[in-house]
């Protein structure tokens, strides 16, 4: 994928180059809204946000990490949710199946590929993980989603939550004393995530 080109293209109005950049990174725009959500139905909304606006101001964008700019744009509408929901405190549902009945581990956490017993392990971490990022504040939980689960590096995760470095190095510390100190609720997992760790998020 030439990116610069794609760009350059849909910023031209080129509506089926924006398509393959929404192709190229709408895993990684969603895992960052699931992960700062929680939940799959305002995940799928906040990166559908995300894209339109991205879209929108794409005129905007003026070179550097492609991705970095997107994940400062769905960061953005996780925030705006999170402060609605803050006004409007609602009961949270428990994310279901199309029929209507209830899961505990979201199939899009399981490689197909996984002996069942290694897929129970993974999705129970994985359930492990997303209760604890819960618990997080949510400047923590932006900071430890965009570099221990995105993988970005100090530099990108500040610019994306338009933070000075000093800020994100302080809250990453925070918030990982925080995650291993929840982790501890769930140390049956803990051998499991020595191994799958980096899998699983």
């Amino acid at each position: 994928m030439d990116e610069s080109a794609l760009i350059q293209a849909a910023q031209q109005g080129d509506l089926e180059a924006f398509n393959h950049l929404v192709l190229a990174y709408q895993d990684r725009v969603y895992n960052q809204a699931y992960r700062v959500m929680g939940e799959h139905s305002a995940a799928e909304d906040a990166a559908q946000d995300a894209f339109i606006s991205a879209y929108r101001k794409l005129h905007t964008y003026r070179g550097g990490s492609f991705i970095a700019w997107l994940l400062r744009i769905v960061t953005n509408a996780c925030y705006d949710e999170l402060r609605r929901r803050k006004r409007r405190p609602t009961t949270p549902l428990e994310p279901e199946t199309d029929d209507g009945e209830r899961f505990d581990s979201p199939y899009w956490l399981t490689d197909p590929g996984e002996s069942p017993e290694a897929a129970l392990q993974r999705t129970e971490l994985a359930t492990a993980i997303q209760c604890c990022l819960n618990e997080l504040a949510p400047d923590f939980r932006m900071a430890i989603v965009l570099i221990d689960i995105q993988g970005m590096d100090y530099n990108e995760a500040a610019s994306a939550i338009e933070k000075p470095l000093g800020t994100i190095k302080s809250r990453l510390a925070r918030a990982r004393l925080r995650m291993q100190t929840c982790l501890q609720k769930f140390r049956e997992l803990l051998p499991a995530a020595h191994r799958l760790s980096e899998e699983a998020v």
